[in-house]
Protein backbone atom coordinates (compact mmCIF):
# COMPACT_ATOMS: atom_id res chain seq x y z
CA UNK A 1 0.00 0.00 0.00
CA UNK A 2 2.89 2.41 0.51
CA UNK A 3 2.98 3.29 -3.20
CA UNK A 4 -0.42 5.03 -2.93
CA UNK A 5 0.09 8.79 -2.76
CA UNK A 6 -2.01 11.93 -2.79
CA UNK A 7 -1.54 15.38 -4.25
CA UNK A 8 -2.49 18.85 -3.08
CA UNK A 9 -2.80 21.51 -5.76
CA UNK A 10 -3.39 25.23 -5.43
CA UNK A 11 -5.84 25.55 -8.30
CA UNK A 12 -5.42 29.21 -9.30
CA UNK A 13 -1.61 29.15 -9.05
CA UNK A 14 -1.22 25.66 -10.57
CA UNK A 15 1.20 24.66 -7.79
CA UNK A 16 1.22 21.01 -6.71
CA UNK A 17 2.82 18.96 -3.96
CA UNK A 18 3.00 15.17 -3.65
CA UNK A 19 1.95 13.51 -0.40
CA UNK A 20 3.22 10.22 0.99
CA UNK A 21 0.81 8.48 3.35
CA UNK A 22 1.83 7.04 6.72
CA UNK A 23 0.34 3.61 6.05
CA UNK A 24 2.51 1.95 8.72
CA UNK A 25 1.71 4.31 11.60
CA UNK A 26 -1.80 5.57 10.71
CA UNK A 27 -3.33 2.74 8.66
CA UNK A 28 -6.99 3.30 9.55
CA UNK A 29 -6.83 7.03 8.95
CA UNK A 30 -4.97 6.53 5.65
CA UNK A 31 -7.62 4.03 4.55
CA UNK A 32 -10.41 6.47 5.43
CA UNK A 33 -8.84 9.48 3.70
CA UNK A 34 -7.89 7.38 0.66
CA UNK A 35 -11.49 6.20 0.39
CA UNK A 36 -12.82 9.73 0.82
CA UNK A 37 -10.71 10.89 -2.12
CA UNK A 38 -12.00 8.38 -4.66
CA UNK A 39 -12.83 11.50 -6.66
CA UNK A 40 -10.64 14.60 -6.29
CA UNK A 41 -12.18 17.37 -4.22
CA UNK A 42 -11.79 21.13 -4.56
CA UNK A 43 -12.09 22.92 -1.26
CA UNK A 44 -11.33 26.30 0.27
CA UNK A 45 -8.12 26.41 2.30
CA UNK A 46 -7.87 28.90 5.11
CA UNK A 47 -5.04 29.72 7.45
CA UNK A 48 -5.25 28.30 10.96
CA UNK A 49 -5.58 30.87 13.71
CA UNK A 50 -3.82 29.34 16.73
CA UNK A 51 -1.45 26.68 15.40
CA UNK A 52 1.12 28.67 13.45
CA UNK A 53 2.14 27.73 9.89
CA UNK A 54 -0.87 25.58 9.01
CA UNK A 55 -3.65 25.59 6.45
CA UNK A 56 -6.97 23.86 7.13
CA UNK A 57 -9.34 22.30 4.63
CA UNK A 58 -12.77 20.96 5.50
CA UNK A 59 -13.72 17.61 4.02
CA UNK A 60 -16.89 18.30 1.99
CA UNK A 61 -20.13 16.35 2.45
CA UNK A 62 -19.61 14.29 -0.72
CA UNK A 63 -16.30 12.94 0.62
CA UNK A 64 -17.61 12.03 4.08
CA UNK A 65 -18.00 8.32 3.39
CA UNK A 66 -16.59 6.94 6.66
CA UNK A 67 -17.47 7.10 10.33
CA UNK A 68 -15.04 9.59 11.90
CA UNK A 69 -15.81 8.31 15.40
CA UNK A 70 -14.65 4.82 14.39
CA UNK A 71 -11.11 6.04 13.62
CA UNK A 72 -8.67 5.26 16.43
CA UNK A 73 -6.07 7.78 17.58
CA UNK A 74 -3.02 7.06 15.40
CA UNK A 75 0.43 8.63 15.09
CA UNK A 76 -0.61 11.53 17.29
CA UNK A 77 1.40 14.57 18.25
CA UNK A 78 0.97 18.23 19.10
CA UNK A 79 4.29 19.25 17.49
CA UNK A 80 4.18 18.45 13.75
CA UNK A 81 6.99 18.77 11.24
CA UNK A 82 6.79 20.90 8.07
CA UNK A 83 4.83 19.10 5.38
CA UNK A 84 2.91 16.88 7.80
CA UNK A 85 -0.79 16.47 7.30
CA UNK A 86 -3.31 15.92 10.05
CA UNK A 87 -6.82 14.59 10.41
CA UNK A 88 -9.07 16.24 13.00
CA UNK A 89 -12.72 15.54 13.70
CA UNK A 90 -14.77 17.70 16.04
CA UNK A 91 -18.26 16.36 16.74
CA UNK A 92 -21.15 18.76 17.13
CA UNK A 93 -21.12 20.49 20.54
CA UNK A 94 -17.66 19.11 21.41
CA UNK A 95 -16.31 22.52 22.45
CA UNK A 96 -18.36 24.95 24.49
CA UNK A 97 -17.10 27.88 22.44
CA UNK A 98 -17.74 26.27 19.03
CA UNK A 99 -20.74 23.94 18.65
CA UNK A 100 -20.09 23.15 14.96
CA UNK A 101 -18.99 19.80 13.54
CA UNK A 102 -15.64 19.80 11.71
CA UNK A 103 -14.12 17.23 9.35
CA UNK A 104 -10.68 18.75 8.86
CA UNK A 105 -7.51 18.00 6.97
CA UNK A 106 -4.63 20.29 7.86
CA UNK A 107 -1.13 20.75 6.53
CA UNK A 108 1.79 22.35 8.32
CA UNK A 109 4.04 24.20 5.90
CA UNK A 110 6.78 25.52 8.18
CA UNK A 111 8.68 25.22 11.45
CA UNK A 112 7.09 26.09 14.77
CA UNK A 113 3.69 24.51 14.23
CA UNK A 114 1.64 23.11 17.05
CA UNK A 115 -1.87 21.76 17.37
CA UNK A 116 -3.19 24.33 19.74
CA UNK A 117 -6.69 25.74 19.67
CA UNK A 118 -8.85 28.16 21.61
CA UNK A 119 -9.25 25.63 24.42
CA UNK A 120 -5.60 24.52 24.56
CA UNK A 121 -3.54 21.64 23.18
CA UNK A 122 -5.30 19.22 20.83
CA UNK A 123 -3.59 15.97 19.90
CA UNK A 124 -4.24 15.09 16.24
CA UNK A 125 -3.62 12.12 13.97
CA UNK A 126 -0.85 12.68 11.44
CA UNK A 127 -1.54 10.53 8.40
CA UNK A 128 0.81 11.88 5.71
CA UNK A 129 3.64 14.19 4.75
CA UNK A 130 4.24 16.28 1.65
CA UNK A 131 7.45 14.82 0.23
CA UNK A 132 7.66 16.73 -3.07
CA UNK A 133 6.92 20.36 -3.88
CA UNK A 134 6.68 21.61 -0.30
CA UNK A 135 8.62 24.85 -0.90
CA UNK A 136 6.30 26.01 -3.69
CA UNK A 137 3.20 24.90 -1.78
CA UNK A 138 4.46 26.66 1.37
CA UNK A 139 4.75 29.91 -0.60
CA UNK A 140 1.07 29.59 -1.55
CA UNK A 141 0.16 28.79 2.06
CA UNK A 142 1.89 31.97 3.23
CA UNK A 143 -0.15 33.99 0.73
CA UNK A 144 -3.37 32.84 2.39
CA UNK A 145 -2.43 34.92 5.43
CA UNK A 146 -2.19 38.04 3.26
CA UNK A 147 -4.73 37.39 0.51
CA UNK A 148 -7.31 35.14 2.16
CA UNK A 149 -8.84 31.78 1.31
CA UNK A 150 -7.54 29.90 -1.76
CA UNK A 151 -8.97 26.89 -3.56
CA UNK A 152 -7.02 23.65 -3.32
CA UNK A 153 -7.61 20.33 -4.97
CA UNK A 154 -6.88 17.21 -2.98
CA UNK A 155 -6.87 13.83 -4.67
CA UNK A 156 -5.21 10.53 -5.37
CA UNK A 157 -2.07 10.61 -7.45
CA UNK A 158 -2.74 8.75 -10.68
Amino acid sequence: MTEKKLYLKFVEADVTGIISLYWETAPETCKAIWGALEKPIQIPASHAIFSGPEIMMGLPEEARNFDPLALPPENQTVLPQPGEMLWFYQPKNFFKIDPDEFWEVGMFYGEGGRTFGPTGWISCTYFARMTEGLDAVANQCRLIRKEGIKTVELGRLA
